[in-house]
């Protein structure tokens, strides 16, 4: 009996041995998810190159960063529902425009995009395909829900280290999209909190995306210096959608 299962053990032994390891599996099997492809010329001197792998994995890590949840993310130009409306059409031209004419605006007075007016029109709709647009094209994108952002920094305003980087998140973004801008009750708090964030912007001609049910008129009302900057910012890229007729959750 002992000779037996000695002579199982090395059996296994054997076959454990002799087998091959399994294959380890790549996302990228070009690059072997290095990000890099290396190639060695006939003088023996070896190059690298991005593989094109990095610029997808690049948005990926953008829209986990972004704060755009997943659901949002499925939100593109493509299933953006116009239903033959003249404005929604108009609204959804016009985004396309802003995304393809990012790189020449970026850096001038006149860069940022304001979608106000009916609720369920599809402001977020648009305001998060520009987003994802931008993050596909390697442009970084933070998003701040209006309400939960403002109140959980307000939550830090006497730690100042805190209550800093709360804001510097917002401020040093290279593209920020505020969705449902004055949504709900309104404080001399969220007026501070809302210049130091537009004005910072303003001054250093960072765009900003906004959706928001108030029009230009109720934005200018809430703070002149806060809605004026805005207005200014986002000059030629207003789009007002007004009428019952377009909110799609009464359709």
């Amino acid at each position: 009996m002992a000779d037996e299962w000695e002579a199982f053990l090395e059996r296994i032994r054997r076959e454990h041995l002799s087998s091959d390891p399994p294959p380890i599996q790549y996302e990228c099997p070009k690059c072997r998810d290095t990000g890099f492809i290396y190639h060695t010329d006939e003088n023996g001197h070896e190059t690298a190159r991005r593989c094109e792998c990095f610029a997808i994995r690049q948005a990926n890590d953008m829209m986990k960063r972004s704060g755009i949840s997943a659901e949002f993310q499925k939100k593109t130009f493509d299933n953006f529902a116009a239903r033959g409306n003249p404005q929604l059409l108009n609204a959804k031209t016009k985004a396309r425009q802003y995304v393809e004419n990012f790189v020449q605006t970026e850096h001038e007075r006149y860069n940022s995009i304001l979608f106000t007016g009916q609720p369920g029109a599809g402001k977020t709709h648009l305001g998060t395909a520009i987003c994802g647009a931008l993050m596909k094209n390697g442009v970084a994108v933070i998003y701040m829900a209006y309400r939960n952002a403002v109140t959980k920094i307000k939550q830090n305003i006497i730690d100042e280290v805190v209550y800093n980087r709360e804001l510097n998140r917002y401020t040093s973004a290279r593209v920020l999209y505020i969705d449902d801008l004055l949504k709900g009750r309104l404080t001399d708090t969220d007026i501070n909190i809302m210049y130091d964030i537009v004005n910072y912007r303003y001054m250093n001609n960072m765009p900003i995306i906004v959706s928001t049910e108030k029009s230009p008129n109720d934005l200018l009302a809430f703070d002149e210096a806060i809605g004026s900057r805005l207005i200014e910012m986002c000059r030629g890229n207003i789009i007002q959608l007004q009428g019952k007729e377009l909110n799609y959750r009464l359709s």
